[in-house]
């Protein structure tokens, strides 16, 4: 990744801009070329392809709203056009089939996309606007998280998840070759990943540290999977600094939680998770850091992905450089014990103990 220098010609950097200048038309035309099914057709079409009047006539279509579509594909690099017949490209087969893609895409639609409209006033005031289209009687997203619509819940879950539970598999034997027997998570979410700590270990007692409306959540999962024995709920605000961790914790996990937060909340939230540790306890940071990436487009990705927190979060945290977050861990009387990269697709993982 090279973002020290600028090595484009005049003519390919009017190209990009041109591409940033019609980004929303260029989105919203590759989601509709996906749920109105052109793409899926055309790619079944093969190296043959189909016309314009074949995929108007098979999938119910106006001629007029086909082509308009297809011809904006591609400048999209969707598909390709000879001699009348067009056909996918593999652009195209990433939208369609790569499970990355589709939960980015779908949580850019469902989630952000309304909201962004607002995201100059998130900037100048440090408070998500956007979230105001779901309504204006919450503070962040995390709040409002239980009460919003289904579709816009499944894809905020959906994206969430798709990270982490890639990560976990790899995860989990780096939490327990340590053997903790008592494990906080904090921002439990859903409580998947307890249910998982739960499975891979028989012994461990894990407690979730999360808002009520999310520990409700949880707790049917839990009940569900059969783990309610094992893992129990301390629902609490950790934006309130005077909420305190229950004591007594082997491990305090966090899991894409801190980049949930300010860096003066990071320190705050830190600086009470050590204070729970029992003698010999670890608190562990997994997380994804734009700098420590192997490939473009995953920095690209978690770069844009941190205005979604400024516009529709909670204004005032991102995904972070990994040199701010290891400030925040030293701020809080923490020292990082294990540093693992390359965990998943994105994952770095920090097991940090007290000075």
């Amino acid at each position: 990744m090279n973002f020290q220098s600028d090595n484009k010609h005049a003519v390919e950097a009017r190209h990009e801009a041109q591409k940033i200048a019609f980004g929303p038309v260029a989105f919203q035309a590759a989601l509709c070329l996906r749920d109105l099914g052109i793409l899926a057709f055309i790619e079944k079409g093969g190296k043959v392809g189909h016309t314009e009047d074949e995929v108007a006539s098979a999938l119910g279509l106006s001629v007029y709203g086909v082509r308009v579509l297809m011809e904006a594909a591609l400048g999209l690099g969707l598909l390709c056009l000879n001699d009348g017949r067009y056909t996918a490209t593999k652009t195209a087969f990433f939208i369609l089939h790569d499970r990355m893609t589709i939960a980015n895409m779908d949580f850019m639609q469902d989630v952000c996309y309304l909201g962004l409209f607002h995201l100059k006033e998130s900037v100048t005031k440090g408070k998500p606007e956007g979230l105001k289209v779901f309504g204006d009687q919450w503070k962040t997203v995390y709040e409002a998280l239980a009460y919003l619509p289904e579709k816009v819940q499944k894809s905020w879950f959906a994206f969430d998840h798709y990270y982490s539970d890639i990560a976990f598999p790899e995860a989990l034997p780096l939490l327990f070759k340590h053997k903790p027997a008592t494990l906080f998570d904090v921002g439990g979410n859903t409580g998947k990943f307890s249910i998982r700590c739960a499975q891979y270990d028989p012994e461990v007692k894990l407690c979730i540290l999360d808002l009520p409306g999310q520990w409700n959540m949880a707790a049917n999962n839990i009940k569900e999977a059969g783990f309610a024995d094992r893992i129990s709920g301390y629902p609490i605000n950790l934006l309130d600094e005077t909420h305190e961790f229950p004591a007594g914790a082997d491990a305090v996990w966090m899991s894409q939680f801190l980049d949930c937060f300010s860096e003066t909340e990071i320190v705050s939230i830190l600086s009470r998770a050590k204070k729970a540790l029992s003698r010999e306890g670890a608190v562990y940071i997994l997380e994804t850091y734009w700098d420590r990436q192997r490939f473009e487009a995953a920095a690209f990705s978690l770069q844009q992905i941190s205005l979604y927190f400024t516009n529709i979060a909670n204004g005032n945290s991102q995904m972070y450089h990994s040199k701010n977050m290891i400030r925040c861990i030293h701020e809080a009387g923490l020292y990082i014990d294990e540093d693992i990269d390359g965990i998943g697709i994105s994952h770095t993982l920090f097991r940090c103990k007290a000075k």
